[in-house]
C-alpha cells in the first residue's frame, strides 16, 4: 500500500541523463512509496528497448539537425520529445503498481485544465479523437515504472520527419511503432503551458493518492550510478548496437552504372556485404564489399571506409548509403 509520495523534477534537457535519472530513481524507490518524475528532453527520438533505430527513425537527418537518438528500458514504440512535450514517470514497488490509478492522475490533471481527456486502447490517452499521450511500462526486481509523453505544444512537423523509416529497404526483427493521429493539448486549450500542466499534475498526484508530496533533490541520487548510466545511455553500443540482426538493401543509378547493396547487419555492424553492379570496373564490387564488411552502420565510419577507396564510384556509393540512413 502506498503511504509516501515523492516528486522529482528534472533540471536537464539531456535525454541520456534524464533516462539515467529515471533508472536510478527506480533502483532506489522505497517500500510503500510512489515517485512522480517530471522531465523534458530537447529534440530527441526515444526508441523502445527492442526497436531497430534505422527502421523507426531517419537517424542521419536527426543527427544532422542536432538531435539525439536514445533507447529506453521499456518496450513500446518510438516517440519524439522536444520542449513542447512533458514526460512523466511513476516509479513504485511492483506490488503497488496500479495502472488505472496512475493514469487517473494524468487524466485528472489534464481535465482540470479544461481538456476532455480519455483513455483509449491499451496505453494511449486522447482528447477530441487525437492522441496526446503514449505510455510504456517496465518491471524488474520487484520495482516498476509507468512513463509517457504529454504533448503540449510539440513540433508535429518535425516529429513526422524524424519518426519514419529511412528510404533504405529493411527486413528486420524487432518491434515496430504503430503510428496514430496525434495532436497537441494547446490545440484544445490555447492558454495551456508546460508549467500549467506541471502544476496540475502535482495537484492531481496528491489528490488521487490522498497523501502529502515530498520534493526530492538531485543530491539524493547516487551520483556515481547516475554518471555510469548516463554514459551507457549516450553510447553508440546501447543505442545502435543492440543484437537485432537485420538485412538492409539499397540501390542507385550513377554515371558509371547501377549498383545494388545487400547488407547483413548484426549489433549495428555490417557483418556481410554483397555488391551487384554493371560498372565497367570489374574489381569495384569486391573492393566495396571489403570496405563495408566490419564497418559500423554510422555515417562517419561509412564515409571513412568508402571514401578511402580510389575512384568516384566509392564516393557515390558512400553518399547513397549515408544520405538514406
Amino acid at each position: 500500500m502506498i503511504r509516501r509520495l515523492g516528486l522529482y523534477e528534472g533540471s536537464s534537457y539531456d535525454p541520456y541523463e534524464n533516462l539515467a535519472a529515471e533508472e536510478t530513481l527506480l533502483n532506489c524507490v522505497g517500500k510503500d512509496c510512489c515517485i512522480l518524475y517530471l522531465w523534458q528532453n530537447k529534440n530527441t527520438v526515444v526508441i523502445g528497448r527492442n526497436q531497430n533505430p534505422w527502421k523507426e527513425c531517419r537517424t542521419a537527418l536527426l543527427e544532422e539537425e542536432g538531435g539525439h537518438l536514445a533507447r529506453r528500458l521499456s518496450g513500446g514504440g518510438a516517440v519524439f520529445h522536444d520542449l513542447g512535450n512533458l514526460n512523466f514517470t511513476f516509479l513504485l514497488p511492483s506490488d503497488d503498481y496500479d495502472l488505472d490509478r496512475q493514469t487517473e492522475v494524468i487524466l485528472r490533471a489534464v481535465r482540470s485544465l479544461g481538456v476532455p481527456a480519455v483513455k483509449t486502447g491499451r496505453n494511449d490517452l486522447t482528447a477530441a479523437g487525437r492522441k496526446f499521450s503514449g505510455n510504456a511500462f517496465y518491471h524488474h526486481g520487484g520495482r516498476s515504472y509507468h512513463h509517457g509523453t504529454l504533448l503540449v505544444d510539440a513540433d508535429i512537423e518535425k516529429m513526422g520527419r524524424y519518426l519514419q523509416p529511412s528510404p533504405l529497404k529493411l527486413r528486420a526483427k524487432g518491434v515496430d511503432s504503430v503510428h496514430a493521429r496525434v495532436g497537441n493539448l494547446r490545440e484544445l486549450q490555447p492558454d495551456l503551458t508546460v508549467e500549467n500542466l506541471k502544476d496540475a499534475l502535482r495537484q492531481a498526484f496528491g489528490e488521487v493518492y490522498n497523501l502529502p508530496i515530498v520534493p526530492l533533490e538531485k543530491a539524493a541520487l547516487d551520483r556515481e550510478k547516475l554518471r555510469q548510466l548516463t554514459e551507457r545511455n549516450r553510447s553508440w553500443q546501447w543505442n545502435y548496437g543492440q543484437r537485432l540482426p537485420f538485412d538492409l538493401s539499397c540501390e542507385g543509378r550513377f554515371d558509371w552504372g547501377e549498383a545494388r547493396l545487400e547488407l547483413r547487419i548484426e549489433s549495428g555492424v555490417i557483418r556481410n556485404a554483397r555488391v551487384y553492379t554493371d560498372a565497367m570496373d570489374w574489381e569495384l564490387a569486391q573492393r566495396l564489399e571489403t570496405a563495408l564488411t566490419g564497418c559500423r552502420l554510422a555515417p562517419d565510419e561509412l564515409k571513412a571506409r568508402l571514401c578511402a577507396e580510389t575512384g568516384g564510384e566509392a564516393e557515390d556509393v558512400c553518399r547513397l548509403l549515408t544520405r538514406r540512413l
